[in-house]
């Protein structure tokens, strides 16, 4: 068993947690571009979906449709949250179904950049995702700050704490 569960887990609260407070924002807020490397609270929102999709798909060994890291899957909030809820489901069951064996094998894809196929570990590809939803939410507490509106903590240990979850491989609870 590894990691993994427990992290798709972490990542599912994390984002709960942050679009929880995302939504008491005025839309003049969320929407206002800041400085972000997707602009608005809402462009970056959009983009951890955006790389989610791309990533569970790839492993799953499905074709993501999706013409950019940039794309606005949703222009709305709530349709986004609905969807950011459904997709940190489905990394929940991806990451308690992979086995060490299957983490360790290669992943050939296409980038969405450039031409090129590439070849990543499977295990590898997981602690990309999960690196990028940490890296651009905290992009978003930033921007939640800069607005005048204190971000949720967001720490394994906040977790652990709410959750009872310990992260040790063989006790992560399922249903979480």
């Amino acid at each position: 068993m590894t990691h993994f569960p427990f992290m798709a887990r972490f990542n599912a609260w994390a984002n709960a947690r942050l679009y929880g407070c995302v939504a008491d924002l005025p839309d003049e807020v969320y929407r206002r571009d800041c400085g972000l490397f997707f602009g608005s609270i809402h462009g970056t929102l959009n983009h951890i979906l955006v790389v989610d999709r791309m990533w569970t798909r790839r492993l799953e060994g499905m074709d993501h449709g999706l013409s950019s890291l940039d794309q606005i899957l949703y222009d709305d909030f709530a349709g986004l949250r609905t969807a950011q809820k459904d997709e940190n489901a489905r990394l929940i069951e991806l990451a308690d179904s992979l086995t060490a064996q299957e983490l360790a094998r290669p992943l050939r894809y296409r980038r969405m950049i450039g031409t090129g196929i590439e070849e990543a570990r499977r295990d590898h590809v997981l602690l990309t995702l999960f690196n990028h939803q940490t890296y651009h939410r905290g992009q978003v507490t930033a921007a939640l700050t800069q607005a005048g509106v204190t971000p949720p903590p967001l720490d394994i240990g906040f977790y652990t704490e709410e959750t009872g979850q310990s992260g040790d491989p063989g006790t992560v609870k399922t249903g979480a």
